[in-house]
């Protein structure tokens, strides 16, 4: 059996209304798994894993875009995550011995009917990217949502699906295929965002730091904390006890200890190699986060 996972970004993640509005959308869809969701308020985003068939995810993700374009106005919205628009990352990613054409196909369908559907411009980015510059995400969502009307009237920064007409209520979106990716922040006892940032730069692949590791350093405000916010693309390579383990020697060098660390979504066992959830302070952890457990749904 094919089967897909997406993990679709809102940029919603204040008013719990409106998240729990597009979760009731994916929880109707019988055919497909919601595993996972999960919201920030500094981030002012949300994220959504659910798992099943190509057809059927394909339909959901459309279902629940449509919801959060109704519910989200990007004109009134602010968050410490880049982003593009209301529905701003799309991603699929192929499990299994599905195959990541299969995924591209999903994407490439799915960005389409956003479009025809919806009126929301698209950017391909990863495995279904359809322009060079625009394999990986940081690239696509450079300048955020605020550049984004001057990126889209650039011939050679057109999106890839729709007009180069700016939409300030909806904005734009990305849509991916891409292996497994998995976020994870770290959370420093203390508010210094010249060092979560200086840490970050330290550790992220494209510093020198390590590989398959995204990193910014953010201020959660809410809670008057820094976040080392990241995204491991490869966390067999690079898994959480070398991340965590660097963060807190070069945050103890400036005599700050970790608070926490937290896991956005799901992550599968290959991260925790060498570790324990205790041992990285993961906070709300249990097997129901981990990829396997729901994987059994599919082969049972």
């Amino acid at each position: 059996m094919k089967i897909i996972e997406c993990v679709p970004n809102f940029s919603e993640g204040c008013d719990q209304k409106k998240v729990a509005a597009i979760a009731k959308v994916l929880e109707s869809h019988q055919h497909i798994h919601l595993i996972d969701f999960s919201s920030d308020a500094d981030h002012n985003r949300s994220v959504f894993t659910f798992l099943g068939k190509p057809d059927d995810v394909l339909e959901a993700a459309l279902a629940a875009s449509g919801k959060a374009l109704k519910l989200i106005d990007m004109r009134k919205q602010t968050g410490v995550h880049p982003r593009l628009g209301a529905v701003d990352v799309v991603p699929f990613i192929p499990l299994g011995k599905t195959k990541m054409k299969d995924a591209v196909e999903v994407a490439h369908s799915f960005g389409n009917k956003l479009y025809e559907r919806f009126g929301i411009p698209v950017y391909f980015y990863g495995f279904a990217a359809l322009k060079d510059n625009c394999a990986e995400l940081p690239h696509v969502r450079r300048g955020g949502y605020e550049a984004l009307e001057d990126k889209m009237s650039r011939p050679e920064d057109a999106p890839d699906v729709g007009g180069t007409d700016f939409n300030p209520r909806s904005g734009a979106t990305a849509v991916g295929a891409r292996e497994l990716l998995v976020a994870y922040n770290i959370n420093l006892a203390c508010d210094d965002l010249r060092l979560v940032q200086k840490i970050a730069s330290q550790i992220r692949e494209k510093s020198g730091g390590f590989q398959h590791l995204r990193a910014i350093g953010v201020i959660l405000k809410s809670r008057g904390i820094a976040q080392v916010s990241m995204n491991l693309t490869n966390c067999r390579k690079t898994p959480f006890k070398v991340v965590y383990d660097e963060v807190e020697k070069l945050a103890a060098q400036r005599g700050v200890e970790i608070l926490e660390s937290e896991l956005i979504g799901l992550a599968p066992k290959c991260a925790f190699a060498g570790t324990t959830p205790k041992y990285l302070k993961l906070k709300d952890f249990d097997k129901e986060r981990l990829l396997e457990t729901h994987l059994k749904v599919f082969s049972d």
